[in-house]
């Protein structure tokens, strides 16, 4: 039997008082629709669709990783007429497991668990929901149960009578069912009720009156059913990722200076040996090789750092190759395109842009490497800088082995300075530099005896 996952995600989400869609809100760096998206990725052969209505055009820019069907709930009617939007595109003879895009942190493991509980009379399909205990079930819908212990209905808080409010068990919403059953059910639903939504909860009751069996099952934790409504609920859930991240990380021998000072917005693969102090973040797909150590507040992105490697506090590294025993840092920035052989050495409050620092090679203060190629152990002076842009034109600058660029030098591209060159300090060079020779190319200095400063008058 096929799967069809219908995730709803068409709501507003005005308690986040915001212009984005609240399922595009993100969490971790991803939209939090995407997070319920990946974990219903993994079940499968899973025909995935989404319930859009307000923002349906940004929400279905933004998610194109995954292949959604997309259906539009125009109107927002209740749960029930949400996922009738969805059932004309669902094969009829598949499981339906209903998702919510506000629910980020649903582990596939759970799902999967719900989906088996729905096959488990020899063949007949059931109805399975996922129910959590709560020490406070304000707000939610109350899980209904006769004396057997059998469920028979759900009550949304709002219809509960004084004695159903006590009851403590309640309803995530998420539930898995076959969809010949949903389409039996879901014509009949009525909007007579304290909000006048067609509640999909009413199935429960119409499955007991048809001999459906109804089944539930509870979540390992319970911030896997934690919805969002607000702010404060998004970033109470940010915390529960990132402990996790922070958690799986230091199963895998990472050293961290605070757990809870950490963010990963990605994946991050670690070798032995790593350490990261605080304040740390990490976004798309990382690498650190063994020996790695990351001071505190750097930003990591797209990057792969090499064995022994170290960066300094208040560093970014942006889509860029640090190869083994480097140094980078503090308060260095490394762009797109920037590579660092062994050794390499790119210091404090410099800045990387597309270019090769060769093998132990030192770019140490102060300076900016664009569009450049450095050979192996050069030395590039304080405050020097490649000139690599005309104002429309990107132009290349190359600095040949043991080259010795002096400070405060201005290298004109394109630019070429020969292996064991010196540029002496202060010089703008404009023509190429050949190997071993000299470049001096500043004014001349004069000194003028007796002068007299300005005095204020």
């Amino acid at each position: 039997m096929t799967l069809a996952v219908v995730t709803l995600a068409a709501g507003k989400g005005s308690r986040m008082k915001s212009d984005l869609p609240k399922v595009l809100h993100p969490l971790a760096g991803q939209p939090m629709l995407a997070h319920v998206l990946a974990s219903a990725s993994q079940l499968g052969q899973a025909q995935q669709h989404v319930v859009i209505g307000h923002g349906a055009e940004k929400v279905q820019q933004q998610i194109t990783t995954f292949d959604v069907s997309w259906a539009m709930q125009t109107e927002q009617k209740g749960t029930g007429h949400a996922v009738a939007q969805a059932m004309p595109d669902v094969d009829p003879q598949a499981t339906v497991l209903v998702l919510y895009g506000d629910v980020p942190l649903i582990r596939t493991e759970t799902l999967q668990k719900l989906l088996d509980e729905t096959h488990c009379d020899k063949g007949i399909g059931g109805l399975a929901l996922l129910t959590v205990e709560l020490d406070d079930p304000t707000g939610y819908g109350r899980i209904v149960r006769d004396g057997a212990g059998n469920i028979q209905e759900i009550v949304e808080h709002k219809d509960a009578s004084a004695e159903q409010h006590k009851i403590h068990e309640v309803n995530t919403g998420i539930l898995a069912v076959s969809a010949e059953l949903l389409n039996e059910w879901l014509p009949k639903l009525s909007a007579e009720n304290a909000q006048g939504e067609y509640y999909l909860t009413d199935i429960i009751a119409m499955a007991v009156d048809n001999g459906v069996a109804v089944r539930a099952i509870h979540p390992q934790d319970e911030y896997e059913v934690q919805g969002v409504n607000d702010r404060l609920q998004l970033a109470e859930l940010e915390r529960v990722f990132q402990r996790q991240q922070a958690d799986e990380l230091m199963r895998q021998g990472v050293s961290l200076a605070d757990p809870a000072r950490i963010d990963v917005r990605g994946s991050v693969k670690v070798g032995s040996d790593v350490r990261i102090d605080v304040g740390c973040v990490f976004e798309g797909d990382v690498e650190l090789a063994d020996g790695v150590e990351i001071g505190p507040y750097c930003v990591i992105k797209n990057s792969v750092l090499g064995a022994g490697t170290q960066v300094e506090s208040h560093s970014l590294i942006d889509q860029a190759q640090v190869a083994a025993d480097c140094t980078v840092g503090p308060f260095a920035r490394l762009r797109p395109g920037s590579d660092l052989a062994d050794g390499a050495k790119v210091g404090n409050f410099c800045e990387v842009k597309k270019s090769v620092i060769g093998k132990g090679s030192k770019v140490n203060h102060l300076t900016y490497i664009g569009d450049a190629e450095i050979g192996e152990n050069a030395n590039i002076g304080a405050g020097t800088i490649t000139c690599n842009y005309d104002g429309v034109n990107k132009f290349k600058t190359e600095i040949g082995d043991n080259a010795f660029i002096g400070s405060n030098s201005s290298l004109v591209a394109p630019a070429k300075v020969g292996a064991g060159a010196t540029v002496a300090a202060g010089s703008v060079i404009t023509k190429e530099v050949a190997d071993e020779e000299l470049a001096v190319a500043r004014g001349k200095q004069r000194n003028v005896s007796g002068w007299q400063r300005p005095v204020k008058k």
